[in-house]
């Protein structure tokens, strides 16, 4: 088959990358930006995913994938179109589906031939039968048209392996000619495939994003009470995750979610059952306890100092999770204004993500290549993501180079016993 992608952002190179080394049909991805797409066919990956790099030069060299700005040639051409375009979060709460509407009108008026149009992006329950309802009444009278729902689980990070090994695909349907389209594009994945109705497929996405958003908020919640009890939210972690029923994963307690998915997802889908006369309060509950959780550490220093004004405040990882260079819902954004709104001279670390704090915060802080410079001098430090960098780090080299070792550990980086033998002032969360 020939096979569309629209869109070139996480979801969308990722899934046309993937496709085309995996599978025997032929992947073009779209994009309205020209140097972009130029970008893509040296090889060149303008997002930082592991493993992912190395796939896309490959699969350029054997012509199983390219990249390009002329959509109506990709779309005419195609048996199937991915959508991958973003949905937003507005104001109130709710997605912002324009750019899928204006990716299905492009996707409808060049159709030429019976095409299958699988929305990848995160959208809200019932979004495929309203957007093939749009895609009917502008298709062509002689061709077949119709939507399904394949929703991602990618992890940042490790979003390759992720695909290559999904725990599910999920396929939602309305009709056995979309199910074996689909089928077909797997073919070659030996995955756990469900087959379900498009709304079914829309809502296990958003179920288990806040399930998991729900679990991140839950193990902080303890972890604050662990604080006031004498209680070590780490070990009773441990002993949660030998119950099989609840498991081993997303048992960390720390600043709280961030990046693309979580936070968006919580306020969609608490928006989406408010609209319908229902409020999910635990989804509610979720969201509430992870904004406050942000802010806990810089709070807590803001307590025990007179002002921040004129200190050189030290903030290793920018990034919302190691793996990835993304700052989306980052807790260090929320932290950094706060400490420069307060006249904090801000100095960050970072492995990946400076370039992408660049845009964010532009010439307000200073930049540092490697974890000394940014604590040299340092009145006080915030640990914000845990890259191996640091958790690595030489312990002494806070009581060496810092001018007063102040360290909040917004990651739980280190170990109680060996902060203990130095004479640094240490705060994490839950223990």
């Amino acid at each position: 088959m020939n096979i569309a992608v629209a869109g070139t952002g996480y979801v969308g190179l990722v899934t046309g990358v993937c496709l085309a080394e995996k599978s025997d049909h032929t992947i073009t991805c779209v994009d309205v930006d020209e140097k972009k797409v130029q970008t893509l066919n040296k090889g060149l990956s303008p997002i930082y995913e592991d493993g992912l790099e190395d796939l896309l030069k490959d699969n350029l060299k054997k012509g199983s994938l390219k990249f390009t700005s002329d959509y109506k040639e990709a779309y005419s051409k195609a048996d199937l179109v991915f959508i991958a375009v973003g949905t937003p979060e507005r104001s109130d709460g709710s997605a912002n589906l324009d750019y899928l509407k204006s990716a299905i009108r492009d996707v409808v008026s060049c159709a030429s031939k019976d095409m299958l149009i699988v929305i990848k992006s995160t959208v809200p329950i019932g979004t495929n039968d309203i957007m093939e309802k749009y895609a009917l009444a502008n298709k062509k009278d002689s061709i077949r048209i119709e939507l399904a729902s394949n929703p991602e689980f990618l992890a940042q990070g490790t979003a390759v392996r992720d695909t290559f090994e999904a725990s599910r695909i999920v396929m939602g349907v309305n009709s056995d000619w979309a199910r074996q389209t689909l089928e077909k594009v797997y073919e070659n994945f030996d995955n756990e495939k469900i087959v379900t109705d498009r709304n079914s497929a829309e809502m296990i996405k958003y179920a288990s994003n806040d399930f998991l958003a729900l679990k991140i908020s839950y193990m902080n919640d303890i972890a604050n009470l662990c604080e006031i009890v004498g209680a070590n939210i780490e070990d009773v972690a441990l002993g949660m995750s030998f119950d099989d029923r609840i498991g081993k994963k997303f048992l960390r307690a720390g600043l709280g979610y961030g990046g693309s998915c979580f936070p968006k997802d919580t306020k969609a889908l608490h928006w989406l059952s408010n609209s319908n006369g229902y409020e999910l309060k635990t989804i509610k509950a979720a969201i509430e306890v992870n904004e406050l959780q942000k802010m806990k550490l810089v709070r807590k220093a803001s307590e025990m100092i007179d002002s921040f004004y004129g200190l050189k405040v030290a903030v290793l990882g920018l990034t919302f999770k190691p793996g990835t260079d993304d700052m989306r819902e980052a807790p260090a954004i929320v932290n950094i204004n706060y400490l420069l709104e307060r006249g904090a001279n801000v100095y960050a670390y970072d492995p990946i993500g400076i370039d992408r704090a660049r845009k964010i915060f532009s010439d307000k802080i200073n930049y540092t290549n490697n974890i000394d410079k940014a604590i040299e001098g340092a009145d006080m430090c915030f640990i914000m993501t845990e890259w191996k960098e640091i958790v690595d780090y030489d312990l002494d080299k806070y009581v060496d180079l810092m001018s007063r070792p102040l360290v909040f550990d917004g990651r739980n980086c280190y170990d109680l016993k060996e902060v203990k033998k130095r004479p640094i002032e240490y705060y994490s969360i839950g223990r």
